[in-house]
C-alpha cells in the first residue's frame, strides 16, 4: 500500500495537538474493519500524532464493557449497540455515547444451514412455509440483541411474513464462531458480516438466502464509536482519529488494487485470521451463494462513497430506536431527532471532513426505500415506529401486517 500526501502536519502543533498520542482502539474480526487495519497499520495515523493500538474483540459484549470501563477509548461499532448504550438497553446502565462517523455501508448477509438447502428450503417462501408448518421452531443466531445484525434479520423475516420472535428462535453468536455453529448444527441459519458468510458458503456449508443490502441498499453498517466524555474530553483526539480513519477509508476505494490490497492485509492473523479468498470476492462486489448463482453487487460493502458512507447520517441513528421500538425494546417513543443530534459528533466530523475537502452533505437525513416498501427519511420516527402492527393471523400464527 502507497500512502497518500497529507495535511495532518496543520493539525499536530499547537492547541489543535491531540490529548492523547496513543489509544486502544477495539475491532470484532469482520471485513468491515478494514478502514480502521488500514489507518493503524499503514500510515495514516502518525502524521497525526496518533499510535492505533488495535484491539480484537471476542464478542460485542466485550467491545461494550471495555468501552465502558475505559479500556478501549473508541471502537469499531455496531450502530444498534452504540444507541443500546445510550438508551441503557444494551445490558448495562445508560451511558453517554458518541458516533465519529460511519465506517461502512451494506456487506452483510442472512445464510441459512446445509440442512435447509437439502430440505429444499432455498427461497423466501420456502422458508415461510417451513417455519409456519414445522413443527421444531428454527433457531436463527445474530450477533447482539440489540445489534445491526438482530435488525436485519427481524426486518427481513418480518417482510417474508415470519415473526422474529415469535415463528423462530433467536440466539446470539459471535461473529468469528458462526461457522462453527453451522458446521455442528446448532443452528439453521444467521445474520452476519463478512467474511463469515463468504467462508460458510466456501466450506460448503449452507447458502447465502439474502444480503443484508437486499433489505435496504446502502443501508448504515458499523460506526467509530467512543464514549461522549472521551470525545469532551479529548476534542483534538477525536478529530485526528477521525481525519485518520477517513483519509484510510478514501484510499481503499481509489482503485480495485487497494481493495485487493486491504483484503490481503486483513486475511492475518492479527485481524481476521481467514483466507483471502473468503474477503476479497464480496469486497470487490463478487457474490457466489453457494446454489450456483454469481453476481456483480451494486450495493456491495462501501467505506467510503465519497463521504456518503463515512456521514454521520442522525436519520441512520434514527432507524435503529425506531426497530428497537417495534420489537418492544423500547416502552416508549423516546426524541428521536435530539438522541441522534447528542450522540452524532455533526460538528467534529464536519472539521474533519472539510480539512480534508470531503463533501459534506447539505442534510442530515437521507431517504431509502427498504425491501417491504416503506420509505424511511427520518422526518416522522414516531409514525414510522407505530406503523408496523403485529397480529395473529386466523389460524393463530403470529404475522405482521401493516396498519
Amino acid at each position: 500500500m502507497t500512502l497518500r500526501a497529507s495535511n495532518a502536519l496543520d493539525w499536530v502543533a499547537g492547541s489543535d495537538a491531540p490529548e492523547m498520542n496513543s489509544i486502544d482502539i477495539g475491532f470484532m474480526p469482520l471485513t468491515d474493519c478494514a478502514s480502521l487495519v488500514v489507518a493503524a497499520t499503514q500510515g495514516f495515523a502518525q502524521p497525526y500524532g496518533l499510535t492505533l493500538n488495535l484491539r480484537r474483540q471476542s464478542s460485542w459484549a466485550n467491545l461494550r464493557d471495555r468501552l465502558i470501563s475505559g479500556q478501549l477509548q473508541a471502537a469499531h461499532s455496531l450502530y444498534g449497540l452504540v444507541y443500546a448504550m445510550q438508551l441503557g438497553i444494551s445490558g448495562t446502565a445508560s451511558t453517554e455515547m458518541a458516533v465519529l462517523m460511519g465506517l461502512n455501508q451494506n456487506g452483510q448477509c442472512i445464510h441459512l444451514s446445509h440442512a435447509l438447502q437439502r430440505a429444499g428450503v432455498t427461497n423466501p417462501a420456502a422458508l415461510e412455509r417451513y417455519a409456519h408448518h414445522n413443527s421444531a421452531k428454527l433457531t436463527f443466531a445474530q450477533t447482539f440483541p440489540t445489534g445491526n445484525h438482530a435488525m436485519w434479520l427481524y426486518y427481513w423475516l418480518a417482510s417474508q411474513g415470519i415473526h422474529p420472535l415469535k415463528d423462530v428462535n433467536s440466539v446470539v453468536v459471535p461473529p468469528p464462531l458462526m461457522v462453527a455453529h453451522l458446521q455442528a448444527g446448532r443452528i439453521d441459519g444467521c445474520c452476519v458480516g463478512e467474511p463469515w458468510g463468504a467462508s460458510a458458503v466456501n466450506q460448503q456449508l449452507g447458502f447465502t438466502l439474502a444480503t443484508s443490502q437486499s433489505i435496504w441498499p446502502d443501508h448504515p453498517g458499523k460506526v467509530l464509536g467512543c464514549t461522549r466524555e472521551f470525545v469532551e474530553q479529548n476534542p483534538n483526539t477525536a478529530r485526528a482519529l477521525t481525519m485518520a480513519v477517513l483519509e484510510a477509508s478514501r484510499f481503499i476505494e481509489q482503485s480495485v488494487e487497494n481493495r485487493r490490497s486491504t483484503a490481503q492485509l486483513l486475511s492475518g492473523s492479527d485481524y481476521l485470521d481467514t483466507p483471502v479468498d473468503c474477503i476479497e470476492p464480496r469486497l470487490l462486489g463478487q457474490y457466489d451463494d453457494g446454489l450456483g448463482n454469481h453476481w456483480q453487487d451494486p450495493h456491495a460493502l462501501r467505506l467510503f462513497g465519497d463521504g456518503q458512507v463515512t456521514f454521520p447520517w442522525l436519520s441512520d441513528g434514527m432507524w435503529f430506536m425506531t426497530q428497537f421500538r417495534r420489537w418492544g425494546l423500547l416502552r416508549e417513543d423516546p426524541d428521536y431527532l435530539a438522541v441522534a443530534s447528542r450522540v452524532h459528533q455533526l460538528d467534529l466530523y464536519d472539521q474533519a471532513a472539510r480539512a480534508l475537502d470531503i463533501a459534506i452533505p447539505d442534510s442530515t437525513l437521507r431517504s431509502s426505500q427498504l425491501i417491504d416498501g416503506r420509505v424511511w427519511d427520518g422526518s416522522d420516527p414516531v409514525g414510522y415506529a407505530r406503523s408496523f402492527t403485529l397480529h395473529s393471523r386466523s389460524d393463530g400464527a403470529p404475522a405482521i401486517a401493516t396498519r
